[in-house]
């Protein structure tokens, strides 16, 4: 009886709680409505403030802010939601913050709030294109009202280049030049659709016009910093990344391309603040992230560069850069399948890349992948002026599989001082395949150079020179067109028509393989001067990159000038660090001509037990020994350094001098007399002073 009492009570109460929750549920719902209903009807609608915020909005566009333009769009939209023109202005300006989804949601919007289709089919074009939805995009701009024609012909040249269909994307240009020759929009697409084709003069040039018919235009400002850095390098360029941030502070592209130009300009505290701001305008950027990880990587802090690396994601699987730097990374944390799982694609896709090449090389030896690093290797220590890092690489890799006789004549190459001449990277295909794909694409300067360089490879500079020389002519916008016409004639000696041709590729690229390429052939044709000039540009616009610092310094040491060459070389050290043998040899011999000798003898030491094998590192240091005082550890170093190269002049008058000071007359005479059969030999007079007085 009790029991069956207590069951009912509960039964009774269960449809009582059911109402509760129905009836809370309903008073929730009624809190909701009657909040929403306070919020948008009419009484709580601010048609003023939306037309104000709207007024506002237009200006900032017109100013080229985008981002406050869609802050003042946004306040007009809250202040009045069913105002079309609201909605219209704020997809105006999420389309110029390059944001398709959020644009297209307001074009929607703008439609359902009286806007007709046609009139927004332009901008709807426009955020497909962003979205990547390149056929959607073309269809949807040929449903444009004629009165915004001009645009959707920009969109369609856009989504074409995009698709890979170049002749059609610059007819649509054509068209659009026709109607408005003086639009900067069309202008600035312009000049990104032909820099993009590689025609680098016809970027430059579209770019100044944009920027002359509108000097605040943002995307023309970017873009003429781009071209600005190319052309003539890193510290011209920042004017016109900071003057498009005056116009819009958290434009994210301005952002990022300031960043990235402050770090290669060596300004480390205000790149990571540009990326700090990139990342507060677009959190988790992978661009912003792969940035940071070069500052950290630059700054000598591996695993937070690798920890930044991680967090950008996949967004980074395209930037080679970003994998070359990954892989670096990965290597040194000795992940290596991580590693070759970046390295691989990169080499791939980039066969002339010997940086990828020899981080690949490295991780397969590290894991017993001999052979497969020795093919990798192989164009590489095929070249006269291989670095003697890739020689040693390629050498240990060759004892790992027992042929020690080959290893053992490339580690000689790898000890030799004197590296040779630049010579073209091989490609793996044949002539006659590569001459039937140029056959095929005859428009097309990616099918000819390939075969230019297979043509110089198989040393047939005639016809090398013949198909670079055309090029150069149809494609004179084209740096790489340029430069291969100087390559080739640098194989015939024809230095100073090579100089001639690179400067006409220094002309549209001003970067440090042109640098490089052009300082040789001035050099090589006796004009010193003139090289030392380009050179001296060059770091002035580019002021810590270390082949420019490299170069400046060698010739300041052979110049003598000791105290400019330490701080030359010096800055470079504090840009690549202490694991330089070439560079510690450097810098022994500058502190040792500047007579700070406990210095020089330092890093005569440290360069010495990275490559004890390198005569030139074994000279450094017995020199800066003996000018220290150490005479009889300096003598067995020069010996040991004259075994190891025994033509190279500037170690026999060393070992001459020291002799000298030791009273060995015969054998100084002798080494003086080996130092003068080489014509090349500067200190000619002092030698032969030392034979006769001998």
């Amino acid at each position: 009886m009790t029991s069956s009492r207590k069951h009912s009570r509960t039964t009774r109460r269960k449809p009582g709680l059911r109402r509760l929750i129905v009836i809370g549920g309903a008073i929730g719902a009624f809190v909701l409505v009657l909040a929403a209903w306070f919020t948008l009807s009419p009484a709580r609608l601010d048609p003023v403030a939306a037309r104000a915020a709207l007024e506002r909005s237009g200006k900032l566009l017109d100013a080229h802010n985008a981002t406050a333009a869609r802050d003042a769009a946004l306040a007009a939209v809250r202040a009045d939601p069913g105002n079309a023109q609201a909605h219209f202005t704020l997809a105006r300006a999420m389309l110029a913050l390059r944001d398709g989804v959020g644009a297209a949601a307001e074009l929607q919007r703008a439609v359902e709030a009286g806007y007709k289709p046609k009139q927004v089919a332009h901008l709807r074009a426009h955020a497909l294109l962003l979205q990547g939805q390149e056929e959607k995009a073309l269809a949807e701009a040929n449903k444009a009202d004629p009165q915004y024609r001009v645009y959707a012909l920009r969109i369609r040249a856009r989504a074409l280049a995009s698709s890979g269909k170049l002749p059609d994307s610059f007819a649509a240009l054509d068209e659009a030049f026709r109607a408005a020759p003086r639009d900067a929009d069309l202008w600035a697409d312009a000049g990104r659709l032909k820099l993009d084709a590689g025609d680098v003069l016809g970027a430059i040039q579209a770019s100044g016009q944009a920027v002359t018919l509108d000097p605040g235009n943002l995307d023309a400002l970017v873009l003429r910093g781009e071209m600005v850095r190319s052309q003539f390098g890193l510290v011209a360029a920042l004017p016109w990344f900071e003057a498009a941030l005056k116009r819009d502070p958290d434009d994210f592209g301005a952002l990022i391309e300031y960043a990235a130009t402050l770090g290669d300009a060596g300004r480390t505290l205000d790149s990571l603040a540009a990326t700090r701001r990139a990342l507060a305008v677009r959190p988790g950027s992978a661009q912003a992230l792969y940035l940071q990880a070069v500052i950290a990587a630059r700054g000598g802090n591996a695993d937070l560069a690798r920890s930044l690396i991680e967090r950008a994601g996949p967004g980074l699987a395209q930037v080679p850069a970003a994998l070359l730097l990954g892989g670096a990374l990965d290597i040194e944390a000795a992940d290596y399948e991580q590693a070759m799982e970046k390295l691989k694609p990169l080499v791939a896709n980039q066969p002339m890349n010997l940086a990828a090449r020899k981080l690949l090389a490295i991780a397969l030896l590290r894991t017993d992948s001999a052979r497969n690093a020795i093919d990798l290797l192989r164009p590489v220590v095929a070249r006269s002026d291989t670095d003697s890092y890739s020689l040693v690489l390629a050498a240990r890799a060759l004892e790992r599989i027992g042929d020690r006789t080959a290893a053992a004549q490339l580690l000689d190459r790898a000890a030799w001082p004197v590296r040779g001449d630049a010579g073209a990277f091989s490609t793996d295909d044949s002539t006659s395949v590569l001459a039937a794909d140029a056959d095929q694409r005859p428009g097309d300067p990616a099918a000819l150079v390939p075969l230019i360089r297979a043509l110089i490879g198989q040393g047939d500079k005639a016809g090398a020179l013949s198909r670079a020389q055309d090029l150069a002519r149809r494609h004179s916008g084209v740096p790489a067109a340029h430069l291969l016409v100087g390559d080739t004639l640098m194989l015939t000696n024809r230095f100073a028509d090579a100089a001639l041709a690179y400067r006409s590729a220094a002309g549209l690229r001003f970067d440090e393989p042109t640098m490089l390429r052009l300082v040789e052939a001035l050099d090589r044709a006796a004009r010193r001067a003139d090289a030392a000039n380009v050179l001296a540009l060059f770091l002035s616009q580019n002021p810590v990159n270390a082949a420019a610092l490299r170069l400046a310094g060698t010739w300041q040491l052979a110049a003598g000038d000791y105290d400019a060459a330490i701080d030359t070389l010096e800055l470079l050290r504090d840009r690549i660090g202490d694991g330089d043998a070439a560079l510690n040899a450097d810098l022994a011999v500058a502190y040792t001509g500047a007579e700070e000798f406990d210095a020089a003898a330092d890093f005569g030491e440290a360069a010495y037990g990275l490559a004890p094998g390198n005569p030139v590192v074994a000279d450094a240091y017995g020199w800066a020994l003996y000018r220290n005082g150490d005479v009889q550890a300096a003598v067995e170093l020069l010996q040991k350094a004259v075994v190891l190269a025994p033509h190279h002049a500037g170690l026999r008058w060393h070992l001459a001098q020291i002799y000298t000071d030791l009273g060995r007359k015969p054998e100084a005479r002798a080494q003086a007399q080996a130092a003068l059969t080489d014509p090349r030999f500067a200190e000619r007079a002092a030698a032969t002073a030392l034979v006769v007085q001998s």
